[in-house]
């Protein structure tokens, strides 16, 4: 018996890290991004995935509640993060362009 909770307890320790994951990652997610990829607002997966971590973090993996806060993870990971990763800069709030691009765009030499 103690075997079992011992899995329990990885298992719980393991949801929580991947609903955490799913959370930080769709907070460095740009706001546009998700307009763009047509997958609700990020207001939206925020509050949806923050609940997900808070259930996770109160009830015990054999609730139901639980799985339901999983579902919405995975949803996130397997259909959300890909399409906004998909999109050109990957939905990431940094800039990261050319080392020749001014405050204004890029810089073309004066042509």
């Amino acid at each position: 018996m103690q075997g079992f909770a011992g899995f329990m307890w990885l298992l719980s320790i393991a949801l929580i890290l991947f609903s955490g994951f799913a959370l930080v990652d769709a907070a460095v997610r740009r706001e546009d991004a998700y307009r763009a990829a047509d997958k609700k607002t990020k207001p939206f997966w925020l509050i949806i995935l923050g609940i997900a971590f808070v259930v996770n973090l109160i009830f015990n993996i054999l609730s139901f509640l639980p799985i339901i806060g999983l579902i919405a993870t995975i949803v996130y990971v397997v259909d959300v993060r890909p399409a906004l990763r998909g999109l050109p800069g990957g939905g990431r709030s940094s800039h990261r362009g050319s080392s020749s691009d001014g405050p204004y765009g890029p810089y073309n030499g004066g042509r």
